[in-house]
């Protein structure tokens, strides 16, 4: 990556936020971001936002699906079949 201190570099580091929290980069690239949090707040924020507010979303309940909807969508599936 470039520069750690600069816009682009804190915009690179942005788009890989997600990838980091859900272990999806190599070795290399993890250590580079961790490498940039630990010197600027303002990406360590936006981390700690994202994570706020996937365990946010991991709490919420799915709303119940209407009956009249879940009965014509299971007639659909059987005429499908």
């Amino acid at each position: 990556m470039t520069n750690p201190h600069t816009d682009e570099h804190c915009l690179a580091i942005f788009e890989r936020l997600s990838e980091y929290i859900d272990h999806e980069l190599d070795t290399v690239t993890c250590e580079d971001i961790e490498t940039h949090l630990n010197g600027c707040q303002c990406c360590h924020s936006c981390l700690e936002t994202l994570k706020r507010t996937v365990a946010l979303c991991r709490e919420m309940k799915p709303d119940p699906v209407p009956e009249t909807l879940s009965s014509r969508l299971k007639d659909l599936i059987r005429r499908l079949q």
